[in-house]
């Protein structure tokens, strides 16, 4: 028997059709029916919960990583525009401490965008890297750029989220992430911020004191990320980059690394760590200085804040996100 075709129907010993012509249509309805459902079956996209204005959420993202956690407050009255909130060298598995450090969730709280928090990316520069650590024993391979632009706005969509619509944002690590993320999807991002970001790795003594970091920050291999000075490396590089950045509203920050009014060590631990902060903001302030006179050369404007004191800490990067609201509020009408 061929698929398609059906088999003759059998005659009683009267010559009659075995079944009225009424009831042999409709028997051949059904099972065209019942044979259509797996294909249909096959080809539905999945459904997924509406986003519940306002509403705080933990949800788990499919990746080529595995599962990601991403902590999201939905957009006070349903709207589709979302600002990313790129974490540091440490970010934690557990939660993205833009969430519990700041309160960015009260800040956007009864805006119309949504705050998209990742939750992972331990030095990882929310890049693509071309293997995994070999450091540390890393089982899977970094691909947080691919993550952040392909599998995690194609999620957000199904919820309301638009692909196009967005503003990302960063501190440290995640400064000189959300710049190269702009610059190479600006299909998705209208607007960028770096907080005390590191925008001239090139820079000599740059790459070393990365590795030193990262090594520090779970023991990751600055190699695996990118060879040195290779297409890779310079990809990331927000100083060599620059031209692609052109037409996109921008908010750059970085402190002097005095202490200001958020640094009170107490103890013999949190002087350390304060001296720690300072010399990683004075860092960040050299390289977002030149970063700032390479987008003067080219022509290219930006907001650029430099407080007369602060350090490499989380209230720092609070009130400047603060001060860039109405700039991301601006470039994606969540208002």
């Amino acid at each position: 028997m061929r698929f398609g075709r059906a088999a003759a129907p059998s005659r009683n010993r009267s010559g009659r059709q075995g079944a009225p012509r009424g009831w042999r249509k409709r028997i051949l309805a059904v099972g065209a029916a019942v044979l259509a459902l797996p294909i249909a079956a096959g080809v539905a996209a999945p459904t997924f919960a509406a986003a519940d204005p306002g509403v705080f959420e933990d949800i788990m993202v499919n990746s080529s990583m595995g599962p990601i956690k991403v902590q999201v407050q939905w957009a006070a009255r349903g709207g589709n525009a979302a600002l990313y909130l790129l974490d540091g060298l440490r970010a934690r598995d557990d939660r993205n401490a833009w969430s519990f450090e700041t309160n960015a969730l009260e800040q956007f709280r009864n805006d119309n965008i949504s705050l998209i928090m990742p939750v992972g990316g331990q030095s990882s520069f929310y890049a693509d890297w071309y293997a995994p650590s070999n450091t540390n024993g890393q089982k899977t391979t970094y691909k947080w750029e691919t993550f952040l632009t392909k599998e995690l706005p194609a999620y957000l969509e199904t919820r309301g989220v638009s692909r196009t619509n967005n503003a990302v944002a960063g501190l440290s690590m995640g400064g000189s992430g959300a710049l190269a993320l702009a610059a190479y999807h600006r299909d998705q991002f209208k607007f960028a911020a770096s907080y005390s970001g590191y925008l001239n790795i090139s820079a000599p003594g740059m790459r070393e004191a990365i590795r030193l970091a990262m090594l520090d920050a779970g023991r990751f291999n600055v190699d695996s990320m990118a060879a040195p000075w290779s297409p890779q490396w310079l990809r990331m590089d927000p100083f060599v980059f620059a031209p692609q950045l052109r037409g996109l509203p921008m908010y750059i920050s970085a402190a002097n690394g005095l202490p200001g009014e958020f640094d009170r060590p107490n103890s013999a631990v949190g002087v350390f760590n304060t001296g720690t902060a300072m010399g990683l903001e004075a860092l960040s302030l050299v390289n977002t200085r030149a970063f700032q006179v390479r987008l003067n050369s080219l022509g290219i404007p930006a907001v650029f804040d430099f407080p007369a004191a602060g350090t490499h800490s989380w209230k720092y990067w609070e009130q400047e996100l603060f001060k860039s609201r109405k700039q991301i509020l601006d470039a994606t009408g969540g208002w």
